[in-house]
Formats: structure tokens, sequence, C-alpha cells
């Protein structure tokens, strides 16, 4: 395989830059459209970062929410923010019968407290539930059960 005279024989293929036509020069390393010219997009750089624009006279709305963490509910009253009428309270209770009354009751009455002894529980705040209610709305606001 003989080249004829005058040709020269390359040395190597051309660089995947000289196939493309890439500029390979510092500072552009991609192809720059020229002027006038529309873009593409591949190969291309990010537009430069303009940045927001201002705002007009457009009013801004603030709205602030408050977020009532959970309360538990024992005997005792609880100042909070009644959830109904929106104001700051100290709870008022009220005692009813629950299940620890009752089974009190019963309890007395295997023991043989028939004659009404037995009803003492019914008698006694402690084996009561409690109920947690608003004294401006009188909104029931939570529960304390005992059992």
């Amino acid at each position: 395989m003989s080249a004829p005279s005058g040709v020269p024989i390359p040395s190597a293929p051309p660089s995947y830059e000289e196939t493309t036509g890439i500029n390979v020069s510092y500072p552009h390393p991609y192809p720059v459209p020229e002027p006038g010219q529309k873009p593409d997009g591949k190969g291309m750089n990010p537009p430069p970062y303009m940045g927001q624009p201002a705002l007009g006279n457009n009013p801004v709305t603030v709205q602030t929410v408050y977020v009532q963490q959970p309360v538990v509910f024992y005997d005792r009253p609880v100042q909070m923010r009644c959830p109904s009428c929106n104001q700051m309270i100290v709870t008022r209770l009220s005692y009813d019968s629950g299940a620890l009354t009752w089974l009190s009751c019963g309890g007395l009455c295997l023991l043989g407290c028939i004659a009404g002894c037995c009803l003492i529980p019914f008698c006694i705040d402690a084996l009561k539930d409690v109920d947690h209610t608003c004294p401006n709305c009188s909104a029931l606001i939570g529960s304390y059960k005992r059992l």
C-alpha cells in the first residue's frame, strides 16, 4: 500500500473537537452563537441570572395561624384558650359517675355492704370521671376518664 506521490499520509485520525468544529480555546469551550443566531440549547451555557423582578404595588396579606398543642386533661382545672369562643379561660370541672364508680360500688356489694354503704363511691369525686367545660360559653372542652 503506497500512497500516490505528493499526498502526505496522515499520522493519526482527527480529534473529536476537530471533527465537530468545536473551538477548544479558553474562555469559550462551547460553541457561541453568532449575533442574530438563535441557540438550539445543545452544549450552550445557561443564560445569566437576572434576579427576580421588582414587586409592584401588590399588597402583602399576612395571616397568623395559631397552632394549639394537644391538652391533656386530668382532675385539675386547666388554663387554656377555648376552641369554641377563643378566650383564655380556666376550665370548669363537673363530675360524672363512670366505670370506676360502678366497679367500686359492685366491689363493696361483694364484700357485704348491701344496706346502702355500697353507694358511698357515688359521693366521692376522686372516683368519678371529670368533664372540663368553658365558663364563658359552656362548651365541653375535654374529659378525663378514671378507667
